[in-house]
């Protein structure tokens, strides 16, 4: 598979760690600018510490990270956000007892609170018309799809270029899933980079452009969302644990 040619993020040979215990080995990915990539594999493959690591929770010990051709691997949280990169997290992770507009305020904290926010509530009330019915609500109160919407428009309203999405569709209904997929293609179609930690290998590569599947730490197929689609390893993976011949 050729690597894109305009890359937005990049690991170069990452190597991460929890005291001892080595999670990601040397492990390099090349997300394109304008794309969808997937990130595939079995519980404790390293899918969400690879989240983490973009997002500047967990430190990488050796190897760089690249947003937009400049290392950012030593950068706090907030210079990440600032440059362009919006987290969608695990279990939504949405300030509970917080209004549903107050939650989409906070995804706009490292910039001006000016004539911008409003277009950017707008752009988010067109995408999720229950968000706008629900703005006044308390988040926590929420149906687990309407929270995955307001976590998805509280990252718009960062003004990402990337928006990384860790298991979107944890914890909802068919219906849910569907609708939310439907928006993250949406949203990659209006310009948005896309890379995505999901179980639900289906669902990611129905819409991916390009996908990793990682296992143990270490990636050990990576090709376009099609080559995947028709690996018989791949097809495994929907009824078991990852098993990849000739993988270490």
């Amino acid at each position: 598979m050729s690597e894109p040619t305009d890359p937005i993020l990049e690991f170069q040979a990452v190597n991460t760690y929890y005291g001892d215990l080595h999670v990601l080995k040397n492990v390099c990915y090349t997300i394109g600018r304008g794309e969808i990539v997937s990130l595939l594999g079995g519980n404790a493959s390293g899918k969400s510490t690879t989240m983490k690591t973009i997002m500047g929770v967990v430190r990488p010990a050796s190897g760089r990270v690249l947003f937009d051709g400049a290392e950012i691997q030593d950068m706090p949280t907030s210079e990440r956000v600032r440059r362009g990169i919006a987290p969608v997290l695990e279990a939504r992770r949405l300030f509970p007892r917080m209004t549903v507009y107050e939650n989409l305020e906070m995804g706009a904290y490292t910039r001006p609170k000016g004539a911008g926010f409003a277009q950017d509530l707008e752009r988010v009330y067109t995408l999720f018309p229950r968000v706008q019915e629900r703005r006044g609500q308390i988040a926590g109160t929420l149906s687990g799809g309407e929270q995955q919407m307001v976590a998805i428009g509280r990252a718009l309203m960062a003004r990402p270029r990337l928006i990384c999405m860790d298991e979107p569709s944890m914890g909802l209904s068919p219906l849910y899933v569907e609708q939310v997929f439907d928006i993250i293609r949406h949203i990659n179609a209006q310009g948005t980079t896309i890379f995505m930690v999901e179980q639900n290998a289906s669902m990611a590569l129905s819409i991916a452009h390009r996908a990793y599947v990682l296992q143990t730490g270490q990636v050990v197929l990576s090709g376009t969302a099609k080559d995947l689609r028709e690996n018989p390893a791949i097809r495994e993976a929907y009824l078991g644990e990852l098993q990849v011949p000739g993988a270490a």
